[in-house]
């Protein structure tokens, strides 16, 4: 087995928590590391803009800082049964609904913090659509600063994208939480300027543990990028 080896930063452009990177792009790079599809368990924030070692093999990724494990990867391809995609129309009413707007735990998130600006952070304000139970949605068109050396927009940024819905659609019964495992796939490349709905929906819960789908929908309805989630609930863990 060869293994691959990195030094890596995440910048604080991609923050999540204020001084810990976005759950969802730190999973996008373990993930391109690996190059195959593969489940993501977050195992500690990983600090910004700090040098961090990515280790990568076809059998598994780990990113660490010295002896701590921040993040693990193993190969996985999971099957996730896709609701009938959001129209363009529902999701613009749904993000005016956001409940970040009233109340956010983590306005400077990457995804969803709502005290970016455009060019900045994604944007992505998924709010309850009316449509089914615990189902979230919004739009997003990434931008230029989001492409690689192709054009088209790079899968850390998918991966991000993929990753907050899910915890606004699983919110009202998790509370505040953290994201613990996430796998994604990647369907089909995605061009900067290509305008996208964004739905979350919970597929169920377990205690701490809340379990979200994602997905990414073109303008013909036709999912670009799904991920599965599986969010820690925190205030009942300290209730607990």
């Amino acid at each position: 087995m060869q293994q691959r080896e990195h030094i890596i930063s995440i910048s604080s452009r991609f923050c999540g928590p204020p001084n810990s990177g976005n759950g969802g792009y730190v999973s996008g790079l373990l993930a391109k590391a690996m190059g195959v599809p593969c489940q993501i368990t977050l195992h500690a924030p990983p600090p910004l803009d700090t040098p961090l070692q990515l280790l990568a093999s076809d059998e598994g990724a780990e990113l660490r800082l010295g002896e701590q494990l921040l993040g693990s990867a193993k190969p996985h391809v999971f099957k996730l049964n896709l609701p009938s995609a959001v129209d363009a129309a529902t999701a613009a009413q749904a993000q005016e609904r956001f409940e970040g707007f009233e109340q956010h735990n983590l306005p400077c998130c990457f995804v969803c913090g709502t005290n970016r600006e455009p060019l900045d952070g994604l944007r992505i304000f998924a709010g309850p659509t009316e449509l089914r139970d615990e189902q979230v949605a919004a739009l997003w068109t990434p931008d230029d600063t989001l492409t690689d050396e192709s054009g088209m927009v790079s899968s850390e940024y998918l991966w991000a994208a993929l990753d907050c819905p899910g915890y606004f659609a699983v919110r009202g019964q998790a509370g505040i939480a953290l994201l613990g495992r996430f796998s994604a796939h990647i369907e089909q490349p995605v061009r900067a300027g290509e305008p996208l709905v964004v739905a979350g929906w919970a597929l169920g819960h377990d205690g701490r543990k809340h379990f979200a789908g994602t997905a990414l929908y073109n303008q013909q309805g036709e999912a670009v990028a799904w991920a599965e989630a599986t969010w820690i609930s925190l205030q009942k863990a300290a209730a607990a």
